[in-house]
């Protein structure tokens, strides 16, 4: 398999951590956002949403977003599973998940924070405020939903799962902005216990070949 990723894209993260937790070997092909290598002719033909990550799989065929290629994996190499088989447990899971990909992440990628800038002629700090609300807001309706659970290591359970894949990225990123992870206990030991895996240690941005200071 290879995977066109980006090391600071979060979505591309989130797979990244899938393939260790699975131990799945693959090709890292970096494509840089900033530089616009996304939007180049090569890519486009490959993945025509202009997005990362892409998944090629071994059979020459494409996947992307993050959560379906996830879910592929977890279909196609179900061990260690990253939901669980009880339908109401692997839709809570799935809930957490999407809170963050899907309610705190869209409004803050790069195209985004690209656009406020460029296009709406917002002011850097403005920009940052923004970012730092939207992800605040967001982790503090994620730190509600865990309460609701019961204690656990991981977002879910004694295991990581789909929500731990997507629960780091955030972190990660929302710590380049100067977020206040202050008041959210299960949530950051939730992140502090997923980094302690070496599956995680080997996704995150530092690791990555591409990964620039």
């Amino acid at each position: 398999m290879k995977l066109y990723n980006y090391f600071r894209s979060s979505a591309s993260f989130r797979v990244r951590i899938a393939l260790e937790l699975k131990g799945l070997a693959y090709d890292y092909v970096p494509v840089h956002l900033v530089k616009g290598e996304h939007k180049q002719p090569q890519y486009a033909a490959m993945s025509p949403s202009l997005l990362v990550p892409a998944l090629q799989l071994d059979t020459g065929e494409h996947l992307g977003q993050s959560m379906a290629i996830i879910e592929y994996l977890d279909e196609t190499h179900p061990q260690p599973p990253l939901l669980p088989r009880d339908p109401l447990a692997r839709a809570r899971v799935r809930a957490l998940a999407q809170l963050i990909a899907c309610e705190i992440h869209p409004l803050n990628n790069l195209r985004v924070l690209k656009y406020l800038v460029r296009d709406l002629k917002v002011e850097e700090e403005a920009k940052n405020a923004w970012y730092r609300h939207w992800v605040r807001d967001g982790l503090e309706a994620f730190e509600r939903e865990l309460a609701q659970l019961p204690a656990g290591t991981y977002c879910f359970g004694d295991t990581p799962t789909l929500a731990d894949c997507c629960l780091v990225p955030q972190i990660f990123n929302g710590r380049r902005f100067d977020v206040d992870f202050d008041g959210l206990p299960r949530t950051m030991a939730a992140f502090d216990a997923c980094m302690a895996l070496p599956a995680f240690q080997r996704a995150q941005p530092s690791s990555c070949p591409d990964a620039e200071g």
